[in-house]
């Protein structure tokens, strides 16, 4: 399976001919990771997640594409399409299992991650795709019951520290790990984070490497 990374937190999987995109937001090339896909995943309604309008456009032009997000976004998106696209438009919750593109996957969690207390709590599903790689969203909820081989994670974030991020690989342990949620970092930033998290996650088993935009690896 071919993972390719754009900006963000924004990932493309490619097998035996199916793409599944995760998370094609504002901050992401979002015509360019969603050409050729069938599938898309959303984690969570805020605009550096789903790109609205942009992923709306693209699901006008192509009707076979299907989409799963929380309840919440998933609305957004049937509203946005119009009549007759709920069909292919599925509302998901943390527990369930499902077939997108041909992808086995698994959801976590149910709820983005404390901002501040007088900000309102939103859904938020994590994605294990292909029972190897877990994509969280904006949560640090650590999947249960399985092993992940490949763990994306969001390195920075106004709702997390880089305690909590260390904590969130140690917890899962993955084989493998690259850095999503990263927008916001300049270079300085994303290097200070990303060597923390390489040398720390190191002694619980997880190879930390950083993958450039448009970068593609297997897992």
């Amino acid at each position: 399976m071919k993972l390719t990374k754009y900006s963000h937190s924004c990932v493309r999987f490619e097998q035996d001919g199916a793409v599944l995109v995760v998370d094609p937001g504002t901050f992401s090339e979002v015509e360019e990771a969603l050409q050729g896909a069938t599938a898309v995943l959303i984690t969570h309604e805020h605009p550096d997640h789903i790109a609205l309008d942009r992923v709306v456009a693209v699901l006008q032009a192509d009707q076979g594409i299907e989409l799963w997000a929380p309840q919440s976004a998933a609305d957004a998106v049937v509203a946005a399409l119009g009549e007759g696209s709920a069909e292919r438009v599925h509302a998901v919750r943390g527990g369930e299992e499902f077939t997108a593109a041909g992808f086995p996957v698994r959801t976590y969690g149910g709820q983005h991650a404390l901002i501040h207390p007088v900000i309102p709590m939103i859904a938020n599903v994590g994605y294990l795709i292909g029972e190897s790689v877990y994509h969280p969203g904006d949560s640090l909820i650590v999947p249960d019951g399985i092993g992940v081989q490949t763990l994306l994670v969001p390195v920075h974030a106004p709702w997390s520290k880089l305690s909590e991020v260390v904590d969130f690989v140690t917890s899962v342990r993955a084989a493998r790990a690259y850095q999503i949620h990263d927008g916001l970092l300049n270079e300085a930033g994303l290097g200070m984070v990303e060597g923390q998290v390489t040398r720390l996650g190191a002694p619980y088993g997880t190879e930390f490497r950083h993958l450039d935009v448009r970068e593609s690896v297997e897992v």
